[in-house]
């Protein structure tokens, strides 16, 4: 529950503190004397949008904080997901500043605005989920009956298998309007795929073919430098290689006669194996080079096969050609397994609606039987609240697998026992929706975890017997839940277990919003003057004294 609102800087606000009773909190005032700027406030903590208009003081910064109490098991998994600390009491802080920055605080750990909206729907019910323009809405409609319901096992088992319905639905419909399109291209890329294969090109085989190719076509050039190369290192009439071994013996003879000459010897010993293994491999290689004259030309053609699927396809490299092949059958594969690909999912789609159509009609007997009893408690509740001749129908019609079940859930309302029922939207009057809200939330509110539940002039369009009935109703709900009501009616706010009063005073040459609890007999004063003005009757007092149930 809200145990402290603390409102800094905001509309006509300067400073005020209201710490609220765990039960039914009224709060009136005058009209414009800002007991809706209250609501205001606290919804930027529930993570509404923020203005920065809305400063009272141009040059500082706004800050609401509420504290909250909170059943730990309450709010557990929201803050086990985003790694936030939890506590017994729960203090969500949300400042603003003059150039519009907006700054979320959960526990003093930061949080951004979608968090806190999140974290609010465990909280507090301020007219977000609940209110009178959503009345007329299916999916608010359809809400209630399933809050009754209570069956959050089976509805999550519901929505999770018709996920998976509407994901094979959407692969199946891809797939097939993609089955014309394929047949289509499957000739042409079967027939690229066929001259690619026929070519049966290998890794890098046409840069190697071109490397190939300059071997072959400078092979007389190549023998002859070779043949002189190998001539003068082993064959002339003073080969290379024995003048080095001569000289080699020469410097090793020198050894005994100088430090150096040994390391000298030995550099160049080394240098004479190793142009003896170059002769010895330029030998080998003038062996294999040989002019082909069909190898070119086989060569040539191999080469200019490649050059044109090259110049087809918008490659440069044998391995980008080998990866188009690669491509190509895997469409073509694709296409010819498409048939059974689409059979595939027209089963899968059968056993999943299957399992949806008995799982919608589990739901939909739940729905059936909620119902009744809601229609019953709510009339009974219509003519509490001043409506008698009112009734409320629940009219429930299968229709078309939709993420909650198979149900279409309608509100219809016969405002004066005229048999003739029509939504609920088109039919009530403002005054008759806020009450028939009323009726509704306090019915629902025993189904829902929120702690506490706010009504802003829910009284609209009501008083004397009826706006007391409203009274108890409230009081009831408070035994469970807390309730903060803005309302105009004394016979609401005599049922009132705390009285806060909402007023305006200048302050500085500025007219500033303040709130009070009222004393028991500010109470009694200022009931009367919701009964008879500004200045009470004797009667009027009297009055409220009864209301407030206090002995003259």
């Amino acid at each position: 529950m809200l145990q402290r609102l603390t409102i800094t800087n905001y509309a006509i606000i300067d400073h005020l503190e209201v710490d609220f009773s765990g039960n039914l909190n009224v709060i009136t005032g005058e009209t414009g004397a800002g007991k809706s700027i209250l609501l205001g406030a606290l919804s930027l903590i529930l993570g509404e949008r923020a203005d920065p208009g809305v400063l009272f003081d141009k040059t500082g910064k706004c800050i609401i904080e509420g504290f909250f109490k909170v059943k730990k098991s309450q709010v557990a998994a929201f803050f086990q997901e985003h790694e936030l600390d939890l506590e017994d009491q729960l203090i969500i802080r949300r400042e603003i500043s003059a150039t519009g920055k907006s700054r979320a605080f959960v526990n003093d750990t930061p949080v951004n605005i979608s968090q806190l909206s999140e974290l609010s729907s465990y909280l507090v019910d301020l007219h977000q989920q609940f209110d009178t323009l959503a009345l007329g809405n299916a999916d608010f409609q359809r809400e209630v009956i399933d809050a009754l319901v209570n069956k959050p096992a089976e509805m999550q088992q519901y929505h999770q298998v018709y996920v998976q319905y509407v994901q094979v639905q959407k692969k199946y419909k891809q797939l097939f309007d993609s089955r014309d399109s394929a047949n289509k291209e499957l000739d042409y890329n079967r027939f690229l795929l066929e001259e690619l294969t026929d070519a049966g090109f290998s890794t890098h085989e046409i840069e190697d073919l071109e490397s190939e190719l300059q071997t072959l076509s400078h092979a007389e050039e190549i023998k002859n430098t070779l043949n002189r190369v190998y001539f003068q290192l082993k064959e002339d009439e003073q080969p290379i290689l024995q003048q080095l071994k001569q000289l080699q013996s020469s410097l090793q003879g020198l050894s005994a006669f100088h430090k150096e000459m040994p390391a000298i010897a030995e550099r160049l010993l080394s240098s004479y194996l190793e142009l003896q293994d170059i002769a010895g491999e330029v030998e080998q290689i003038n062996d294999q080079v040989q002019y082909d004259a069909q190898r070119i030309e086989l060569v040539n053609e191999r080469m200019a096969l490649g050059y044109r699927l090259f110049k087809k396809h918008g490659v440069q490299t044998t391995d980008e050609l080998l990866v188009i092949k690669e491509a190509l059958t895997v469409k073509v594969e694709n296409v010819l397994n498409l048939d059974e690909q689409l059979a595939s999912l027209e089963q899968e789609q059968a056993r999943l609606k299957e399992q949806l159509l008995q799982l919608a009609g589990v739901i939909s007997t739940y729905r059936q039987e909620q119902a009744i009893p809601f229609e019953k408690q709510v009339n009974v509740l219509l003519a509490q609240v001043g409506m008698p001749n009112a009734r409320l129908k629940v009219d429930i019609v299968t229709s078309e697998l939709n993420p909650y079940g198979q149900d279409t859930i309608d509100f219809l309302f016969d405002a004066n026992k005229s048999n003739q029922f029509a939504p609920v939207g088109k039919v009530a009057s403002g005054g008759e929706l806020s009450r028939l809200m009323l009726c509704i939330k306090s019915l629902v509110a025993q189904s829902v975890s929120l702690p506490t539940l706010i009504f802003d002039e829910i009284d609209t369009g009501i008083s004397g017997e009826a706006a007391r009935q409203v009274g108890i109703i409230l009081k009831g709900l408070a035994k469970s839940h807390q309730i903060i009501c803005i309302t105009h009616q004394p016979q609401i706010a005599g049922k009132a277990d705390a009285h806060y009063f909402v007023y305006k005073e200048a302050k500085a040459e500025k007219v500033t919003t303040s709130v009070r609890l009222l004393s028991e007999e500010e109470r009694v004063n200022k009931i009367a003057q919701m009964l008879s003005g500004e200045k009470p009757t004797a009667a009027a007092l009297e009055n409220a004294r009864e209301m407030l149930a206090i002995p003259s």
